[in-house]
């Protein structure tokens, strides 16, 4: 079985590749400091900066290993070469959704990026798997949990 390649924009590359070098370079340290120190208080069965630093370190190490499983199998969207007609992974998007007579901002990210806090929505979640593709003017049906969501593609922007 094949891995699914994680679909990044070159912003979002970056950003994990910063938090890589960070942990790599400064957090490590920090903690490697922290756990001398605790071992230099002497009694370690008691000693709850030990295990706090301890624990630390393991969570330290498994966002690295995550990191670095995600880059491995990262795939960046060149945006300068998506089809601006086109909904593609990297675009915004505005849309107009029909039932509640609103507008909407979106930027479809890849899943590793998705914030629905910040309008990134995954290339696999249900608005941007019906998105993709889609062009300006085109009427999309969405499956929601609480029925279908039709939104009507008012523009899309490559964001460069």
């Amino acid at each position: 079985m094949e891995e699914k390649k994680n679909i990044l924009t070159y912003a979002g590359l970056r950003k994990l590749e910063d938090e890589l070098h960070d942990l790599k370079v400064n957090r490590r340290k920090e903690v490697a400091d922290k756990i001398k120190e605790a071992r230099e208080q002497g009694d370690l069965s008691e000693n709850a900066e030990y295990d706090a630093a301890k624990d630390e370190q393991r969570d330290i190490e498994a966002r690295i290993e995550e990191i670095e499983k995600i880059l491995k199998n990262a795939e960046v969207v060149v945006e300068d070469e998506v089809d601006a007609d086109k909904i593609n992974v990297g675009c915004k998007v505005k849309v107009y959704d029909m039932e509640f007579d609103e507008e909407m901002d979106f930027q479809i990210v890849g899943s590793t990026e998705a914030n629905s806090l910040e309008g990134k929505i995954s290339n696999e979640s249900p608005v941007g798997k019906a998105l993709i593709g889609a062009h300006k003017g085109d009427i999309v049906d969405v499956e929601t949990p609480a029925g279908v969501m039709q939104y009507k593609v008012l523009s899309i922007e490559k964001n460069i």
